[in-house]
């Protein structure tokens, strides 16, 4: 059974930061680059950071860049998302994805249709 469990996430006022963590199991997680996406109310899901398996990959929307750093630790199969300076636009329910290509540690993609396996999403509100 391949599961992401998410954790993190909440209310916080504008400038403030929070960090959510996506923790999965071993085979869900192992050589594997981790994303993370956020849908916003009335939007798309969008891409908002990914990073590859050994970690030395790591891409980011521009408009998160300089604010959110994605990071992983693979003894404890867990991703992080640690977001700073927090405005009203990233409201949204954020997930965590498998990018389903295993091969190449270096690899990462913001594409949506290469991540096979999600979690089940957070809430992330920021009060202006």
């Amino acid at each position: 059974q391949v599961q992401l469990a998410q954790s993190g996430g909440g209310l916080v006022q504008a400038g403030g930061s929070l960090r959510l963590s996506c923790a999965a199991s071993g085979r869900t997680f192992g050589g594997h680059a981790i994303g993370w996406f956020r849908q916003g109310p009335g939007k798309e899901r969008d891409f908002v950071a990914a990073i590859s398996w050994s970690g030395g990959t790591t891409y980011y929307a521009d408009s998160v860049k300089g604010r959110f750093t994605i990071s992983r630790d693979n003894a404890k199969n867990t991703v992080y998302l640690q977001m700073n300076s927090l405005t009203p636009e990233d409201t949204a329910v954020y997930y965590c994805a498998r990018d389903r290509r295993i091969g190449d540690p270096n690899l990462a993609t913001r594409m949506g249709p290469e991540y096979d396996y999600w979690g089940q999403g957070t809430q992330v509100t920021v009060s202006s």
